[in-house]
């Protein structure tokens, strides 16, 4: 799988994308992600992505022609499944959208930064908006830090136990349940007997009641 990140300040991508996990997927050759700087696209000495907004408002706005020129590159050495762009308007974020676009080939994922961009990147440019939350950050890096990170970990070979990513937390529409390790007790505390006894079909058992119990008091607007 393939990813490429427009942005305009690239060096806030550069740890997170190359660390743990996300470095592992693509040292293997699991996955690339290419970081675009959009300034890279701009035809004045400054280097200019932003201008002031028709209709005096407040803010600056990321300018229509560095983007498209981005865009069309890319598309011209390459077919993309999604053109996502990083915004409060768009579908939240979920686990069923991450295994979504982990079947993809090629996504590339614009990173908002000012007030907003020209609109009319969201009108002929863009093909998908995501949201990972209600709240505004500075910009659309860490939304596409999380989005890239999200996706490239279940893709089949990307972590090493394959399993463990099937169980995480929304794959089922539950949380998981609660794990525990060594030692099975500590100050007192102690591991569930369950865990202990070496019958895997009470454990599932436990381990599916625990799921759904924990996500009706904790997250019921997902059961």
């Amino acid at each position: 799988m393939r990813i490429d990140i427009i942005t305009v300040v690239p060096e806030l991508l550069a740890s997170p994308l190359n660390e743990s996990i996300l470095k592992r997927a693509q040292e293997s050759g699991h996955a690339e992600i290419h970081v675009h700087n959009l300034r890279d696209y701009t035809d004045d000495k400054r280097r200019t992505v932003d201008d002031y907004p028709f209709g005096g408002e407040a803010g600056m706005v990321m300018k229509i022609e560095p983007v498209y020129r981005c865009i069309e590159k890319l598309k011209s050495e390459r077919d993309y499944d999604e053109i996502i762009f990083t915004s409060p308007d768009g579908i939240t974020y979920n686990q069923h959208e991450a295994n979504r676009l982990s079947l993809m080939k090629n996504i590339i994922i614009l990173c908002g930064h000012y007030k907003g961009i020209d609109y009319r990147i969201r009108e002929h440019l863009i093909t998908r908006e995501i949201s990972i939350g209600d709240y505004v950050l500075t910009g659309g890096e860490l939304a596409a830090c999380v989005i890239a990170d999200s996706v490239v970990r279940i893709i089949p070979g990307a972590i090493g136990d394959e399993a463990s990513a099937l169980t995480d937390c929304f794959q089922d529409n539950l949380l998981a349940p609660p794990v525990y390790t060594r030692p099975a007790e500590f100050n007192g505390w102690k591991v569930p007997d369950v865990l202990l006894s070496g019958n895997f079909a009470e454990i599932e058992k436990w381990q599916d009641e625990q799921a759904y119990e924990r996500t009706k008091a904790l997250r019921p607007d997902l059961l």
